[in-house]
């Protein structure tokens, strides 16, 4: 089985496309042929050592395929069941791999593979922070939510999601094309901050309240701004590096711009049982299903070709989703 391996910390060009033995599933397992695989952030943290893992260790953390064969104790999966997953342990950028079952989900016949591939990890990520990662005043419709990164493959799906829930999301991106595509996802508004600061936007698109939640992605570059455009007692969720992660601050910061709360998110916290697993792809699945959220998918290579995929999004210069195609 060709699966691409990470030997040492670095650049995409330490990815290499390496043949790896894959045998049948043990207790708690299942064997999963993919059809589609989610490139992510994640990913490029694992390999540039942001997030050590150990080495050498198979990179990639979300996939679609259908299920060739369950270990012993396996109720919720059969061979042939479609099915997709965003969770540990890497592994994903491969043609079969095994699979803890644990976290491993049922995928309705209407949601394709590459949809689901593109959409897995970015859109349970956008259902715990929309759902699960409130400010203490929580959200209702009409409010407005900063998000970064609005026209990224999280960003996109964030739109929509937004959107159907009744909130106003203004998204940040780094030209007009990409606002355009933001609001074009469903972005009440669209802020370049490249030619724009996205802080004073933010107060004049509000009327000078500011937002009861940032949704950052970004990290060091945009944090000390995020806190800025927020209300009092608003709610900072950090969930990325995309820019390097956030140096060091001193709490006592939060006090004077308003008894702020910050938190830093991930989503494999939410994952911690199959249940709570199932359930969030459930609500991903229905919002899928209906139409409300579609992923944009701009560009598929095939595996041998992942360099090139992570050059791709460290460049930021893509938008939306990019898969894998073993």
């Amino acid at each position: 089985m060709p699966a691409i391996v990470l030997h040492a910390p670095g650049g995409p060009e330490q990815l290499r496309l390496e043949p790896r033995e894959v045998g049948e599933p043990g207790p708690g397992e299942v064997r999963i042929r993919h059809h589609a695989v989610g490139v992510n952030f994640i990913d490029v943290y694992h390999r540039t050592g942001l997030y050590p893992l150990a080495l050498p260790h198979a990179l990639g953390m979300e996939a679609a395929g259908v299920v060739e064969a369950v270990g012993a104790g396996v109720a919720h999966l059969q061979p042939g069941d479609r099915v997709a997953y965003a969770s540990n342990p890497p592994g994903a950028y491969c043609d079969r791999r095994l699979m803890p079952a644990q976290n491993v989900c049922r995928l309705p016949d209407a949601v394709p593979f590459e949809a689901a591939a593109a959409s897995m990890l970015k859109g349970l990520t956008v259902q715990y922070l929309l759902k699960k990662t409130l400010p203490v005043q929580g959200l209702q419709a009409g409010d407005f939510v900063l998000w970064h990164a609005a026209a990224g493959g999280v960003g996109l799906l964030a739109c929509q999601w937004a959107r159907h829930l009744g909130y106003q999301l203004i998204g940040t991106a780094g030209s007009d094309e990409k606002c355009q595509l933001a609001l074009d996802h469903g972005a009440a508004h669209a802020i370049n901050y490249r030619r724009e600061n996205f802080v004073e936007r933010v107060k004049a698109i509000t009327g000078g309240r500011g937002v009861k939640v940032v949704y950052d992605s970004v990290g060091k570059d945009t944090f000390e701004g995020s806190l800025d455009c927020l209300s009092p007692f608003g709610l900072l969720a950090s969930f990325g590096n995309a820019s390097g992660p956030v140096p060091p601050f001193s709490p006592g910061l939060l006090g004077p711009k308003g008894s702020l709360y910050l938190t830093r998110a991930t989503l494999f916290t939410h994952l911690a049982s199959r249940d709570a697993t199932q359930a969030m792809a459930d609500d991903l699945f229905a919002v899928l299903d209906s139409g409300a959220v579609k992923p944009h998918i701009e560009r598929r290579y095939p595996l041998a070709e992942v360099a090139q995929a992570h050059h791709d999004l460290e460049s930021r210069t893509t938008t939306g989703s990019l898969v894998l195609l073993p």
